[in-house]
């Protein structure tokens, strides 16, 4: 496909969609010929109105929109170590999933169980039901009598929970090792935790020298401001775009620092005072934390990167 599009003559760029599914692959070998890729975000809704859909017709307007850099981002490389956390990131969310649904079926397994199984286990902790489960020896070849299938099947699904709580703790381990590889410094800052850094080094990838500044940063995360005047009255609120995750971990990080920062405290103590609701104050400490992070993370990224070319 290459030689191909080089045929035509002077290859620009390529317009890329879904450079994080689908696309990724593609998006690997076009950066390593050295081909300028921008990731195409949205079609133009009143041409598809007009012509319709089909491969054809988005291929062309991914081209256009490619072509005269509209509806278009510069997209994260997948070549380091964000990658990599973003992989172990998925694959922990997945297995907090399974390990949530494993305790609800043991739950609610126990609420239906016979009286002479569920009356031994009413008082005990989580943990102590989990490992009094997995301890149990029921007789395997009794599968047919209904208090040994039910021993059977608390038993498989304690071991399933045990298993799953044993891989989380891995995966955090190792979330947590790179995390501290790239960016120590942010968790060595007040109300940032393990996840929302790593969140945060996600949504600014291997790459953050693609965001022109740290309002693009702030905008990225939906914390710049976005203007709702009208008429006398001026104002701004909440923008409700951007990486909702990325949101969600800054408003976590506000609502910590809120809570045990003096600092914080007297800055939302001012805002008010000055004549903002406490909405207002919230959203432009986000707008803070935003670009303390971008300005974090570019000062590691610079420092990865002179690391690298001396190596």
């Amino acid at each position: 496909m290459l030689a191909w599009m080089r045929s035509f003559g002077d290859l620009q760029r390529v317009g890329v969609e879904c450079s994080g599914s689908y696309g990724a692959g593609l998006l690997r070998y076009m950066q390593g010929a050295g081909v300028d890729i921008l990731e195409v975000t949205t079609p133009d809704k009143l041409d598809r109105r007009r012509r319709g859909k089909n491969d054809d017709f988005d291929a062309e307007s991914a081209a256009h929109a490619a072509f005269a850099k509209r509806h278009t981002v510069t997209p994260r490389t997948r070549d380091g170590m964000v990658e990599s956390l973003r992989v172990l990131r998925v694959c922990r969310k997945t297995a907090v999933q399974a390990r949530r649904i494993a305790l609800q079926m043991i739950q609610m397994t126990i609420v239906c169980a016979p009286d002479k199984i569920r009356d031994p286990l009413r008082s005990m902790t989580r943990m102590q039901l989990i490992r009094t489960l997995a301890s149990w020896r029921p007789d395997l070849t009794a599968y047919r009598q209904i208090e040994e299938a039910y021993r059977i099947s608390l038993k498989s699904l304690a071991r399933r929970y045990l298993e799953l709580h044993d891989e989380i703790a891995d995966l955090d381990d190792m979330i947590e090792a790179i995390v501290k590889d790239l960016a120590p410094e942010l968790l060595a800052q007040a109300a940032i935790g393990l996840n929302s850094a790593a969140q945060l080094l996600l949504t600014a990838g291997d790459n953050p020298d693609r965001l022109r500044s740290e309002a693009s940063f702030a905008a990225l995360c939906g914390v710049s401001p976005v203007p709702a005047s009208s008429g006398k009255t001026v104002r701004h609120r909440l923008n409700r775009g951007g990486d909702r995750a990325a949101n969600s971990a800054i408003h976590i990080i506000a609502i910590g620092r809120l809570r045990l920062d003096a600092r914080t405290q007297d800055y939302v103590a001012r805002r008010i005072a000055a004549g903002n609701s406490k909405l207002e104050a919230i959203r432009c400490l986000k707008r803070y934390i935003a670009r303390e992070v971008f300005g974090i993370i570019m000062r590691r990224h610079r420092e990865i990167s002179q690391t690298q070319i001396a190596a």
